[in-house]
């Protein structure tokens, strides 16, 4: 009798223990997310490819004149290093302009060039002052606006350039002012009458017809007068 309770018991424990096996064996693991291997495109991470050309720096940033009115105020602070750096980035710049819209000014413009050239040893020796390089520099700012105004008469039409037209001319009137006496006088003369009808031609419609004719005729006065002048 004993014999059979035991061999109960053991049957009993070896039914206990599969049952428990196969309840173990139910049990997974959960699964651990795949951590991505793309870069996060929009966030934290970001595309650092560099375009050609992307980080370029060109003369666009400035116009010529610009630097050459800086290198005026460099020298009138006595800025040697500042000055030299200035005028010969606006002297680049006239050079590129003479070169890449070509007018009746384009000689004009590259002699003023080189006469700023010319300018460049006398800066660090002290034997430039800042009116004899503003007078040199008003010149040149003469010829660059000749060219400019005669580029946009040689595209055709002036209708809807009233904008750029007294652009340049204004440039012209600036540059009059530095040279001052009867060159003032009479060129800004001139200057004022264009302005005055260069700014019909943005209004459209009859009105700004009616003036391109005569626009075109005081501009071509301006142009006379700065190529005497020059």
């Amino acid at each position: 009798m004993k014999t059979i309770r035991l061999r109960i018991g053991v049957a009993l424990m070896s039914f206990s223990l599969v049952t428990t096996v196969a309840t173990s064996a139910q049990i997974t693991t959960p699964e651990i997310p795949a951590v991505p291997t793309k870069p996060i495109v929009g966030g934290a991470i970001k595309d650092s490819t560099v375009m050609p050309g992307g980080s370029a720096t060109t003369l666009q940033d400035g116009s010529a004149t610009a630097h050459l009115d800086n290198a005026v105020a460099a020298l009138d602070k006595g800025d040697k290093a500042t000055t030299t750096q200035e005028l010969k980035t606006g002297i680049a710049g006239l050079e590129a302009e003479a070169q890449a819209k070509p007018t009746s000014f384009k000689d004009k413009v590259l002699a003023q060039a080189s006469k700023l050239k010319a300018l460049l040893p006398l800066i660090p020796t002290g034997a430039l002052g800042s009116g004899a390089l503003g007078k040199a520099v008003s010149l040149a700012k003469l010829a660059s606006g000749g060219n400019q105004l005669e580029g946009i008469m040689a595209a055709g039409s002036l209708l809807g350039k009233g904008s750029q037209l007294t652009s340049g001319l204004s440039g012209i009137s600036g540059a009059l002012s530095s040279l001052g006496g009867s060159t003032q006088s009479s060129g800004q003369s001139l200057v004022s009458t264009a302005l005055a009808t260069v700014g019909k031609l943005d209004q459209g419609g009859l009105t700004a017809k009616a003036a391109e004719p005569a626009a075109k005729t005081q501009i071509s006065s301006v142009l006379n007068f700065v190529k005497g002048a020059l």
